[in-house]
């Protein structure tokens, strides 16, 4: 098992930029696929981003595609979701959650057994 903790949120103008972290601990990092989810009031948690286990292949949902940058560093056990030209929508609490130990890339939540408690993103416009 994997323990998550997400860092960087908070308030931003619509247009700005904020860089989520998220620290890894308890099992090999490099064996998971990572991802981002986000959850806003009301709600069900939808996907945002994943990476595999190297870093050599990203996804991205619609709603972010060519705004949001997911990467990893495996030598630091972190993953991390740059998000640029945030939009009022964006305003959601954003999780970073890990798959299971060797699997593949998935948007599918109920595919990310390991979760950390999240992080608040609100955007003002």
């Amino acid at each position: 098992q994997v323990h998550l903790v997400e860092s960087g949120g908070g308030l931003m103008q619509a247009g700005g930029s904020l860089r989520l972290s998220c620290a890894a601990s308890g099992d090999t990092f490099r064996r998971y696929v990572m991802g981002w989810f986000r959850q806003a009031p009301g709600k069900e948690r939808e996907f945002v981003a994943a990476i595999t286990k190297t870093g050599s292949s990203k996804y991205y949902s619609d709603s972010v595609k060519g705004r949001f940058v997911i990467s990893r560093d495996n030598t630091k056990d972190t993953v991390t979701l740059q998000m640029n030209s945030l939009k009022s929508e964006d305003t959601a609490v954003y999780y970073c959650a890990a798959s299971v130990p060797d699997g593949s890339l998935t948007t599918n939540r109920a595919s990310y057994p390991f979760w950390g408690q999240g992080t608040q993103v609100t955007v003002s416009s």
